[in-house]
């Protein structure tokens, strides 16, 4: 295979990847309309387990041992998925879907935040301090601050924010905890959503009904909402970094806002004030920032976009390659 068709591979599956994650706001907001937000959120799950155990099948992957290890998983599964999952379906109730995406954007900034008291050895510089604080005004810009934050829904927009912290907290506690595991990502990445799943699958019942009637358009929505944004991403993910690094693969979390922001104005003709997004390109001035001076072992999560993955984590596969899956 010739370069430039190799590179161009790498930059359709990026694009791609793109494309997907950036349209499951819309996904979230139109399977919203058909169903109650856990119900959104187990049908994503349940899909996005479905295409991931195939991969590992076909791959002939072996799922991760040991007790201690599904423990963690299932804190994982819970941090990263199930949780911030449902909260963003919830937020998604009362707020845009362009929001929602660029609260998504704000997750490095929670992560930087968090791991000045978690992570003793990620110190920050006085660029990536200086990227904080200019995230967060540009947090401000976007929820329109300097007028009292009129016509916002604060409960939906908290929600979207807290799904984002949740995402934070979730990807320190994976590189605490999964690291030098023995699996591979596949095996780790697949378990934890299918922990996730099972999670979903208790409480759905215990929140809401199964609806009258299935609309055929919300039940699409969340089909490609797990089958894409929670399934087939992660394994175009991973061939994107295997091939280009987690550095450049990481660089997907910035055009994420962008295309949620189209998509929710093209589509779903939600109102767009100039405030919105000026306020998502300083944001993502901030979380540029915030990324300076990143390792290899750890510049694939710290700019996660909050997709499911271990991508925090340096793992190898069954074959021994080293790899920093990011999703």
């Amino acid at each position: 295979m010739s370069p430039t068709t190799t590179s161009l591979d790498w930059r359709v599956r990026f694009g791609a990847l793109a494309l997907i994650w950036g349209f499951s706001f819309l996904f979230i907001k139109v399977g919203t309309e058909g169903f109650a937000p856990f119900q959104v959120t187990f049908g994503r799950l349940l899909f996005g387990t479905a295409v991931l155990a195939v991969a590992i099948v076909v791959k002939r992957d072996r799922l991760p041992r040991g007790a201690r290890v599904w423990g963690h998983l299932a804190v994982a599964a819970f941090l990263l998925n199930a949780l911030p999952f449902s909260l963003f379906a919830y937020a998604e109730l009362t707020i845009p879907s362009t929001l929602a995406g660029i609260c998504n954007a704000t997750t490095p900034l929670w992560g930087m935040l968090l791991s000045l008291v978690a992570l003793s050895e990620d110190r920050p510089t006085r660029v990536r301090a200086a990227g904080l604080g200019i995230g967060f005004v540009g947090v401000l810009t976007v929820l329109g601050a300097w007028q009292g934050f009129s016509g916002l829904d604060v409960t939906g927009t908290a929600l979207a924010l807290l799904a984002s912290f949740s995402y934070a907290v979730g990807w320190i506690y994976v590189r605490r905890t999964l690291s030098g595991t023995g699996a591979s990502n596949l095996s780790l990445a697949g378990s934890q959503v299918g922990l996730a799943t099972l999670q979903l699958a208790v409480a759905t019942p215990l929140f809401t009904s199964v609806p009258d009637t299935v609309e055929i358009v919300p039940l699409l929505a969340v089909i490609a909402l797990g089958a894409l944004g929670t399934g087939y991403a992660m394994l175009l993910q991973y061939g994107v970094v295997a091939e280009v690094g987690p550095t450049t693969a990481a660089m997907v979390t910035y055009f994420i806002p962008v295309i949620a922001t189209a998509a929710g104005v093209a589509l779903l003709d939600e109102g767009l004030t100039w405030n919105t997004p000026v306020g998502a390109l300083v944001v993502l001035a901030g979380a540029a920032l915030t990324q300076t001076r990143a390792s290899t072992r750890t510049a694939g999560v710290r700019a996660s976009g909050g997709r499911l993955s271990l991508s925090r984590v340096t793992l190898r596969d069954p074959r021994g390659d080293k790899i920093v899956p990011r999703a």
